[in-house]
C-alpha cells in the first residue's frame, strides 16, 4: 500500500487489521496499525420541556415538516390551528387519525410546515410526519400503527410526460395522411 492510500483509509475509518507502509529511507519497514471505526451510539431522544422531536412526511409532491413538542397540545400548520387551515372535517380526521388510534389526542402538540401539492395530498404529508415523530418518541408505538398503513410512505407519484405525448401516455391524434 502507498502512502496516499494509507491516508484515503484513515479519512473513510475503513477497519483494516494491518497496513505495511515501506519507507524509502534506509529500507526500513514501518508496520501502521489502522484502528477500526468506533461504533457511536445513538442516544435515544427524549423530549424535554426546551427540545422537540422534529421528523418529515411526504405524500406525492407534498412535504411536512412536523416538530413534536414538549408540554404543548394541539396542532399548529404554517402558523394556523388545524381547523383553520384544513376546514373539512374529513381531512381534520386524516390528521388526527394516528393520535386517535394511540388516544393520544390532546397529549402532544405539533407544529407543522407544509408546502408542495394538494389540500389531500399535505394532510396525508402531515398525518405521515405526525406518525413518525410519534415513534420516534416511542419505538413501542410502531406495530399498532403499522397496522394501519400510516407508516409507510405513499409512493404514487403522477408519472411523467413523455416527449412526442400529449400526456404521460395519450398520443396524439393518428392521422392515415
Amino acid at each position: 500500500m502507498n502512502k496516499n492510500m494509507i491516508k484515503k483509509a484513515v479519512k473513510k475509518d475503513t477497519v483494516k487489521k494491518e497496513a505495511v507502509h515501506k519507507v524509502k529511507s534506509a529500507a526500513v519497514v514501518k508496520k501502521v496499525v489502522l484502528k477500526p471505526a468506533v461504533a457511536v451510539k445513538k442516544e435515544e431522544k427524549a423530549v424535554s420541556k426546551s427540545r422537540y422531536i422534529e421528523t418529515v412526511g411526504r405524500r406525492k409532491t407534498s412535504i411536512a415538516r412536523v416538530r413534536l413538542m414538549a408540554g404543548e397540545s394541539g396542532i399548529k400548520i404554517n402558523g394556523k390551528d388545524l381547523g383553520d387551515y384544513f376546514k373539512q372535517v374529513k381531512l381534520q380526521e386524516i390528521v388526527n387519525a394516528p393520535l386517535v388510534i394511540l388516544e393520544l389526542k390532546n397529549k402532544h402538540g405539533f407544529t407543522v410546515v407544509v408546502s408542495g401539492g394538494g389540500i389531500f395530498s399535505q394532510a396525508e404529508a402531515v398525518r405521515h410526519g405526525i406518525t413518525r415523530a410519534l415513534i420516534k418518541l416511542d419505538a413501542e408505538l410502531r406495530k399498532r400503527l403499522k397496522k394501519y398503513g400510516y407508516i409507510t410512505r405513499d409512493s404514487r407519484m403522477v408519472e411523467r410526460k413523455k416527449p412526442g405525448l400529449k400526456k404521460a401516455r395519450k398520443a396524439p391524434q393518428w392521422a392515415k395522411r
